[in-house]
């Protein structure tokens, strides 16, 4: 499946996947707020055989062919990481 990646302009380390730009005007506004402005990083051909680095990529094509996007959040850092 073709898709596109955006980065929210927002909130640092969070990605949106899309499977066109129509999506992203029928975003739900909750989504719409966290996220703000979004700048695309990237078009990507993705098969369930892909790896990738934090997602799972048949999680990501499950949510493509049913909602039209999927959401990556930042990772979290443990709670006894370092400061």
């Amino acid at each position: 499946m073709h898709c596109q990646v955006y980065a929210s302009q927002r909130k640092t380390g969070a990605y949106l996947w899309a499977t066109g730009a129509q999506v992203l005007e029928d975003l739900p506004d909750a989504l719409q707020e966290l996220l703000g402005a979004l700048r695309l990083v990237m078009e990507i051909k993705l098969e369930p055989s892909r790896k990738l680095p934090r997602e799972n990529p048949r999680e990501v094509l499950a949510n493509l062919r049913t909602q039209g996007w999927h959401l990556q959040m930042p990772a979290t850092e443990p709670d006894n990481a370092p400061m």
